[in-house]
């Protein structure tokens, strides 16, 4: 009786476990010129924005990555939640890029083009 009782016991654990599993995205950023040149050294910032994490039982996950692009442009960010995301692109020379994405599948490749900067406009000239 007593072996039984801890047998149920061990499948509701890995019942419950296996409910409170979260679902994540492995995250691919690829940064390019607008020519397809590889941007390398740039920042991507990955944001979670909106979604729930069934292991905190419901509560917002509120977090961020941060990595930088190899020579390839070539940026992976850890796996990530799944739901909505925003991704800012940050390089030197180059306008800053963001842009909110919804991730649902396992994996995913987000490319991004980065313009060159704008001529800046004075009312003084």
């Amino acid at each position: 009786m007593r072996n039984r009782l801890w047998q149920i016991a061990v499948l509701i654990t890995l019942l419950a476990g296996s409910a409170l599993a979260v679902d994540l995205t492995a995250l691919t950023v690829t940064v390019k010129t607008p020519l397809g040149n590889p941007v390398d050294n740039a920042s991507v910032v990955v944001k979670f924005v909106k979604g729930r994490s069934k292991a905190k039982l419901g509560k917002k996950v509120m977090t961020s990555w941060e990595q930088r692009t190899n020579q390839e442009g070539i940026a992976k960010i850890p796996p990530v939640p799944q739901g909505t995301i925003l991704v800012q692109v940050i390089a030197k020379g180059y306008q800053t890029f963001g842009e909110k994405f919804e991730v649902e599948e396992e994996q995913k490749s987000i490319e991004v083009k980065l313009n060159p900067p704008q001529a800046q406009y004075s009312s003084h000239q």
